[in-house]
């Protein structure tokens, strides 16, 4: 069982040990809410309300800010830890604890022998990786999730249950005189670079003649379409029923909220939020960093609640 003493959990938090804060022996192997804190739990508070309750729980490790915390009777208490942000220690502690569970590939699951992966793999029941598919450290594939052919996957990717990763793209050419469809080649690849997640029932395609790639960090959400040939860059974030067609660029730091529709060939720019229900037709650029966008087609949020108050009062 993985167990965190306070000096690792400092550590963790980019903190140097301090003198008389040392627990003599692993103090946590799990972590919890206030209300089920026990001795084996670390737990965190961001108000006064709830540090309180946190000081009158069993917890053995306690992460408060530092303003909750300096000058106050909390500063005594061998259990509490100041931290900038405690939610997000909070998390690293819970990545760590649960690092060496659930190792290992499920008698229900099956490997090809032509893939390859690095140490401390996780492939849960039902789960498929098909050949020529490599994976780095720490992949945790989910129950019934199907990895296809020539799939590369970096380190510490987590692949949530029902993800399908390199499907066929929708990519299909017409013949005018008889109205007949033909698939066009899906014979590209699919990368994931390291610290992605993928959740429930996402699909991602594979590159027609390219690739599509997902960048370092980015985390995608359950039940999210993304088409051929995409590159999707560095810690974005795409919330559930996100629908992005074939060709588009999502840059860096870029947000997309639930039920966002992209046409293809789109371009979101560098850190741009597009709020839920948001659509961007194709070929469209939206450019702004840390601007907010709305409506469809995606326009200013500012601008945005202007058309709505007009709308209104057409009434």
């Amino acid at each position: 069982m993985q167990t965190l003493t306070l000096d690792q959990v400092a550590t963790l938090a980019g903190l140097e040990p301090k003198p008389g804060k040392v627990l003599g022996r692993p103090a946590v192997s799990r972590v919890s809410g206030l209300d089920d804190a026990t001795p084996d739990a670390l737990v965190f508070a961001q108000d006064e309300l709830s540090l309180a309750a946190a000081l009158a729980s069993k917890a053995s490790i306690i992460l408060a800010p530092p303003a909750l915390v300096q000058g106050q009777p909390a500063e005594k208490d061998p259990r509490v830890l100041a931290v900038e942000v405690p939610k997000y220690t909070f998390a690293l502690a819970a990545r760590e604890l649960r690092s060496e569970s659930g190792l290992g590939i499920h008698a229900t699951a099956f490997v090809d022998e032509m893939a390859k992966w690095g140490r401390r793999l996780r492939v849960g029941a039902c789960a498929v990786v098909e050949a020529d598919v490599i994976m780095g450290d720490d992949v945790t594939i989910g129950p019934g999730a199907k990895v296809l052919r020539g799939v590369e996957i970096g380190s510490r990717v987590i692949i949530q249950a029902g993800a399908v990763l390199g499907s066929t793209g929708f990519g299909y050419v017409r013949n005018r005189a008889t109205g007949e469809y033909v698939l066009f080649p899906q014979q590209g690849r699919l990368v994931i670079e390291d610290d992605v997640e993928i959740g429930a029932n996402t699909t991602i395609d594979r590159g027609a003649l390219g690739e599509t790639r997902i960048g370092q960090g980015t985390k995608i959400d359950n039940l999210v379409q993304v088409g051929h040939n995409c590159r999707i860059g560095k810690n974005v974030v795409i919330a559930s029923q996100v629908g992005i067609s074939g060709s588009c660029v999502i840059e860096d730091g870029a947000i997309l909220a639930g039920q966002v529709g992209l046409g293809d060939h789109v371009t979101i720019g560098r850190g741009v939020i597009l709020g839920g229900q948001g659509g961007v037709y194709p070929g469209k650029t939206v450019k702004g960093e840390g601007e907010m966008f709305a409506g469809t087609p995606a326009e200013p949020v500012r601008d945005f609640l202007k058309t709505m108050a007009k709308v209104r009062r057409l009434k």
